[in-house]
């Protein structure tokens, strides 16, 4: 009987290694043993009492944490980089790294601000998962005048990669006439690459800056750039209700 297994994935989560779909790379990597043999099968469950080791370290429940960072541009999303370029753990003291948090999404090296970090790999995989609608918004700095038939198209939704986006929110903030751009905030709730930047680009203007500012209605709240803070109780319900 299975009843109290639970998929070798979904506990490595658990317990903080990294989001669902990267645990289950680093299992088909061959990086996983369960009681001392290598196992590469992403069907494998696991009990409670069975022992799981990641590179070399065995895993161990631990306390979940959750972080909010200002993220700024020019930090790759990501807990490592084979490039050596700067990460957004970069911007994480040594003794906040120590829980094993990793960013939940993305956000492209030039885009800044709210970006969500944890050791809950359970949360992670509800809050990127395609199915779910989890409202993110963006504030857009466009070159030229943005015009009307352009914002009812991106709310409508626009085709990219062949796709037509899901209808979003979009609201013009201000008209900068002076240096021919405009000020807009767009939510959307799916996270395909450089989405907002196509979106713009489709309607027939480029994006000069991108910010977010929410995910799951979690706000940057006052961080300055580079600066985070742990989530309140209530946030993190906010994000289990989901």
């Amino acid at each position: 009987m299975d009843d109290n297994k639970e998929r070798l994935q979904k506990v490595m989560a658990a317990c903080g290694v990294a989001s669902r779909r990267k645990c289950e790379e680093i299992i088909k990597e061959g990086r996983v043993k369960v009681n001392d043999i290598v196992v590469t099968e992403l069907g494998t469950k696991v009990s409670k009492n069975d022992k799981i080791v990641v590179d070399n370290v065995e895993l161990s429940r631990q306390q979940h944490v959750y972080y909010a960072l200002n993220k700024p541009t020019g930090y790759i999303t990501a807990v490592s980089d084979k490039l050596g370029r700067r990460t957004v753990m970069d911007l994480i003291d040594p003794e906040t790294k120590k829980t094993r948090i990793f960013p939940v999404g993305r956000l492209d090296y030039d885009t800044s601000g709210l970006l969500l970090l944890t050791n809950d790999g359970e949360l992670s995989y509800r809050l990127t998962r395609s199915e779910k609608e989890v409202e993110k918004v963006y504030q857009v700095r466009v070159d030229g005048i943005i015009n009307q038939t352009a914002v009812t198209q991106l709310i409508r939704g626009v085709v990219i990669d062949g796709i037509k986006t899901k209808p979003a929110h979009v609201e013009v903030i201000d008209f900068d006439k002076e240096h021919n751009s405009s000020l807009i905030h767009i939510g959307i709730t799916e996270g395909r690459n450089r989405q907002v930047r196509k979106m713009c680009e489709t309607v027939g203007f480029e994006v000069k800056k991108l910010k977010r500012l929410s995910f799951a209605g979690i706000t940057l709240d006052g961080l300055a750039v580079g600066e985070y803070r742990e989530l309140k109780p209530h946030e993190i319900k906010k994000l289990y209700s989901l």
